[in-house]
C-alpha cells in the first residue's frame, strides 16, 4: 500500500479581513470627530465693515443695553427712561404690525453681559421681528 502524497498548493488571494478591521476603526474615528468638528472650541471672528442703512428708509427700531442690564427703546414715548419686557414687546409688537419691513436692532455697551443681549435678541424676535441685528462702532471712531 502506497500513501499519497498531497501537496499544497499556493492561494494567490488578498485577505480582507484586516482591511476590514482597518476600515471599521476609521470610521469609529469619524463618527466620534464628527460632532466635535460642528461644535468648534475657539471662536475668532473675521473683523468687517458694514454698511450704513440708506436714509430713505424708516428709522430703525433700537433696543439699547446698557452696562447695568437695563433697556432702552428708541420709539418709546420716553427714550431715556428703562422699560419693562412686556412694555417693550407689546411696543414693537404694535410698531411691526404696522411698518413689517422696519428693521429691528440691538445696540449693547461693551461691557454687559453676553446672557442680556441674548435676552435682548429673544424678546423682540418673540414681538415679531423677522430678524434681528447687532449695532456695531467702525474701529477709526472707536479709536479717536
Amino acid at each position: 500500500m502506497r500513501k499519497k502524497r498531497y501537496s499544497r498548493k499556493l492561494v494567490a488571494e488578498i485577505n480582507v479581513v484586516p482591511y476590514i478591521d482597518v476600515m471599521l476603526v476609521l470610521l469609529v474615528i469619524f463618527i466620534v470627530s464628527a460632532p466635535l468638528l460642528q461644535q468648534g472650541v475657539a471662536v475668532d471672528l473675521p473683523q468687517a465693515s458694514a454698511k450704513t442703512l440708506p436714509s430713505s428708509e424708516k428709522e430703525p427700531i433700537v433696543l439699547s443695553v446698557d452696562k447695568a442690564g437695563n433697556f432702552y427703546l428708541n420709539i418709546a414715548d420716553q427714550p431715556q427712561l428703562t422699560l419693562r419686557d412686556e412694555a417693550i414687546s407689546l411696543r414693537v409688537m404694535a410698531e411691526l404690525k404696522r411698518y413689517p419691513e422696519r428693521k429691528v436692532f440691538v445696540k449693547a455697551d461693551n461691557q454687559v453681559n453676553y446672557g442680556k443681549v441674548m435676552a435682548a435678541m429673544v424678546l423682540l424676535q418673540k414681538a415679531g421681528a423677522p430678524s434681528v441685528g447687532l449695532v456695531t462702532q467702525h474701529k477709526e471712531s472707536a479709536r479717536g
